[in-house]
């Protein structure tokens, strides 16, 4: 139990005292370059999917997108 609380108190001490945090505006920063990136890369596997969907339509005209693809192969 000695080496327990010998955790606890020494991963305390370190979060404390000798890890640096980010301030409010480095956060707000990394939070929107998060969420920019992830935009873009949506928006890049989206036209992937469209082109792909595009490509595959059935007679009945309906955009199947890269799971009607891959599901015209497995079937």
């Amino acid at each position: 139990m000695a080496n327990f609380k010998a955790y606890i108190s020494e991963s305390y001490n370190e979060l404390v005292h000798k890890v640096s945090w980010p301030t409010w505006k480095e956060l707000q920063s990394s939070a929107i370059l998060v969420l920019v990136s992830t935009v873009v890369v949506s928006l890049i596997i989206f036209l992937m999917d469209f082109i792909f969907g595009v490509q595959n339509m059935g007679g009945s005209g309906f955009w199947k997108g890269i799971l009607g693809f891959i599901y015209k192969f497995i079937a």
